[in-house]
């Protein structure tokens, strides 16, 4: 299929569109674009330069991406923002490319960014990942596969999400969020797992049934945090999914977010 480009939409010379690419009216595309089979870009979107974006994605009307990141140390530097393919992004979406720290804000596929969602500099967000209106991630933030955020809801600079997780909406993330479960509250702490999820992707009951042990023992025990990973490691089989919540709490730099207080 050919490129079609609307005629009131700038597109640089120097951009690269594969076949199929449409431009709708009044959308601006800068050097050092790339963008895959099948894209639409919609009116008005503009795509900055060093933007990288994979097949059959949907750029909505005014959304911006691969603008410069919202860091005062930023000087210009040649850096990248990599979106993967079937990437839904909305009215008002911004994304922003990396800084020198790491070069590149890196995003997944099948992903789903609604109106006015914000992705910053440094970003790692996986594969199907949903955020929904309003939600904002800060500089160096990861997010697993499969997690959503409820609209309205920050992510603190640096901090990690696991897989599976869902946040609830308007809650303020500012520790990292374990893998497979449901966060929500004020401060956010862990509410359960993520059941009806992990059913909907196909996780065995088995699967469900061990992670259930796990997280009883880590925010349902009155253990500390290495106690709880102690006791997991002795009494819980081991399988792939314990492993990643365990590597993932060893991993963590900020702290996993806690669980209700007990009395």
């Amino acid at each position: 299929m050919p490129v079609h480009v609307d005629s009131h939409a700038l597109v640089s010379s120097k951009a690269a569109l594969a076949d199929g690419v449409t431009v709708g009216a009044f959308a601006v595309i800068e050097d050092d674009v790339t963008i895959g089979e099948g894209t639409r870009i919609g009116a008005h979107a503009i795509v900055h330069s060093g933007s990288r974006v994979g097949r059959d994605c949907k750029i909505d009307s005014y959304a911006s991406i691969g603008g410069a990141p919202q860091d005062l140390k930023y000087a210009g530097e040649p850096t990248t923002l990599t979106i993967g393919d079937r990437v839904v992004v909305r009215e008002f979406v911004t994304l922003n490319r990396g800084t020198t720290a790491t070069g590149k804000t890196t995003i997944g596929n099948d992903c789903l960014f609604m109106a006015y969602a914000h992705v910053a500099h440094d970003c790692t967000v996986g594969n199907n990942v949903i955020l929904a209106n309003c939600c904002a991630l800060g500089g160096h933030v990861h997010m697993g596969d499969w997690v959503i955020l409820g609209g309205l809801t920050p992510v603190h600079q640096f901090c990690h999400v696991g897989e599976h997780a869902m946040i609830g909406g308007g809650f303020r993330v500012v520790k990292d969020v374990p893998p497979y479960i449901l966060a929500g509250s004020d401060p956010l702490i862990f509410e359960r797992l993520n059941i009806i999820g992990l059913r909907r992707r196909g996780f065995s009951d088995k699967s469900i049934e061990v992670l259930e042990k796990t997280y009883r023992l880590i925010y349902r025990s009155s253990l500390n945090v290495s106690q709880a990973v102690a006791r997991v490691k002795e009494e819980v089989e081991l399988t792939p999914e314990v492993q990643k919540v365990l590597s993932f709490i060893a991993g963590s730099t900020r702290g996993i977010i806690s669980g209700y207080a007990h009395h």
